[in-house]
């Protein structure tokens, strides 16, 4: 039976796991006591060797051995090997009890879908969800001794109520060599598909619905027996078992206090009872024992599944929900809040102190600007404010690249000095689509020039020419009028420019001008 203490430790009070450490009934003591007692006795009979039965020569060496191992014990990787071991055995506990299947959301669906309230649609219900539990029950019988023990032979569950004569002789009508699990879920198919065609299930998204929750509730059934079928690795099991019995048998040599050898200055405490050894034994060890009961839970140990009561209580809960319960609704009443906008349910005295605590809005919600208050105001922020951006930067982010690729640099020739690569022309839109200038022609940008610099210009006066060719890009588009206009240089703007007129420029007779 499992054990609980889940309201023992529901407040943290002072003591109030110190109180568990009291307990027999699944404790690590109950687990552990046989294995303490060999160790402690075989370290009490080499202890008890080496002070009395051994001569000087022989303690000599049996000190040299002790200090030999230890030296070397530490490399034993105890605390790592174990700490991953019982990681993956409690998370594989875990999830074989997720999977062992309950008929409570089966139950609703059949209650709801199969209609019917003679006797036919009441047999139908029944039939169904008994067909959930005689799957479930051949599967536990598979993996669980309880119910084996409970369940040794096919009689024993036509005589529990799973099974009919007629259906265990056609379940063994069905030869298969191996497990016929799911021979009860095929008939809960077929008998859903019949009440479909007589109008019990109304419509196909009701079947499917029935469907769906079969096939989940089986693949649970089907997780159990692979979760029986592959173990952890036995090579896992057997390092960490060898690990951990290793380690603390060189501990029975390794940690015996010796006698000071000649010439030390501070000699080890000697105390007949190792102290520390015996709670690492008991960390270990006792961690140890914990992946040993949980790695099959299906046993009969104190924290295994109670699979029998599962049982019990799947069977009781379907039957009850499809028969008792299928119409049987209490009267359409108005609740005690119904003329209440906001509903307050009332509190006992031990718990009222609760309703003068306020209600959690948000760690945020309490918030306040302290100082200047101008921090709370509001700004109009325009979305197309400018940004700064280096030149060489804007111009890769601006253009696409191009198409035109100097062959010059696909033979590897610019490899020597470095080229900025710009296009012919500044001021030329940049043939990206997405650019604010793609409305230009784009026949403007087919040429790429590469600037050289001086120290590579002087090493290519001594080469031979190579001539210098250029690919042209296609011309994809024809400007329109606009553009060109657009594109024509505008002349400059006429000046006109008078001078002051001077003395003798009044002076002169208009006659002569």
């Amino acid at each position: 039976m499992t054990v609980s203490y889940t309201l023992k430790v529901a407040n943290a009070s002072f003591g109030c796991f110190f109180k568990l450490l009291f307990r027999w009934k699944g404790s690590i003591y109950k687990l552990l006591y046989k294995e303490f007692i060999v160790f402690c006795c075989l370290y009490a009979m080499l202890s008890v060797t080496y002070r009395c039965f051994l001569n000087e020569k022989q303690k000599s060496d049996f000190a040299q051995l002790a200090r030999y191992c230890n030296q070397y014990t530490e490399l034993i990787p105890v605390s790592f090997v174990l700490g991953f071991y019982v990681t993956l055995i409690v998370n594989r506990w875990w999830a074989q009890y997720t999977n062992i299947p309950l008929p409570d959301q089966l139950m609703c669906v059949v209650s709801s879908n199969v209609h019917g309230g003679d006797e036919r649609g009441r047999l139908l219900r029944r039939t169904m969800m008994r067909y959930a539990n005689l799957s479930s029950v051949l599967i536990l019988r598979s993996v669980s001794t309880r119910v084996l023990k409970r369940f040794p032979t096919m009689e024993h569950i036509v005589e529990a109520g799973f099974m009919t004569r007629e259906e265990l002789k056609k379940y063994e009508c069905l030869f298969s060599d191996y497990n016929k699990y799911w021979i009860p879920c095929v008939w809960f198919t077929n008998l859903a598909a019949q009440a479909r065609r007589d109008g019990r299930v109304r419509d196909d998204v009701a079947l499917k619905l029935l469907m769906d929750e079969l096939n989940k509730y089986r693949a649970k059934c089907s997780m159990l027996f692979h979760y029986d079928w592959i173990s952890v690795p036995l090579v896992y099991t057997q390092v960490v078992t060898i690990a951990v019995y290793s380690f603390f048998g060189v501990c029975i040599i390794g940690r015996q206090f010796l006698e000071p050898e000649l010439g030390e200055e501070k000699p080890n405490m000697d105390l007949y009872v190792p102290i520390f050894t015996l709670l690492q034994f008991f960390f270990y060890s006792g961690w140890l024992k914990v992946a040993q009961q949980i790695i099959n839970p299906f046993g009969e140990d104190d924290d295994d599944f109670e699979t029998n009561r599962l049982i019990d209580r799947n069977l009781q809960v379907s039957l009850l929900s499809v028969d008792d319960m299928y119409q049987n609704l209490p009267p359409l009443e108005k609740d005690k809040y119904w003329d209440d906008q906001t509903a307050a349910p009332p509190y006992t005295l031990a718990t009222a102190a609760e309703t003068l605590k306020p209600s959690f809005m948000g760690s945020a919600f309490d918030m306040r600007f302290l100082g200047d208050s101008d921090q709370s105001q509001q700004v109009a922020v325009t979305p197309n404010m400018p940004r700064a951006r280096t030149p060489m930067l804007s111009r890769f982010l601006s253009s696409a690249p191009s198409p035109a690729i100097s062959l010059k640099n696909f033979m590897g020739r610019g490899a020597r000095g470095h080229h900025l690569v710009r296009f012919r022309g500044d001021g030329y839109p940049s043939p990206n689509p997405n650019s604010r200038n793609s409305d230009l022609e784009y026949d403007s940008v087919g040429r790429i020039d590469e600037e050289e610099t001086g120290d590579e210009q002087e090493s290519r006066a001594s080469e031979p020419p190579t001539p210098k060719v250029t690919l042209r890009v296609p011309h994809r588009l024809e400007a329109s009028d606009q553009q060109k206009k657009r594109e024509q240089p505008k002349p400059p703007p006429l000046v006109i420019i008078v001078d002051e007129p001077s003395d003798e420029s009044l002076n002169t007779d208009p006659a002569e001008c």
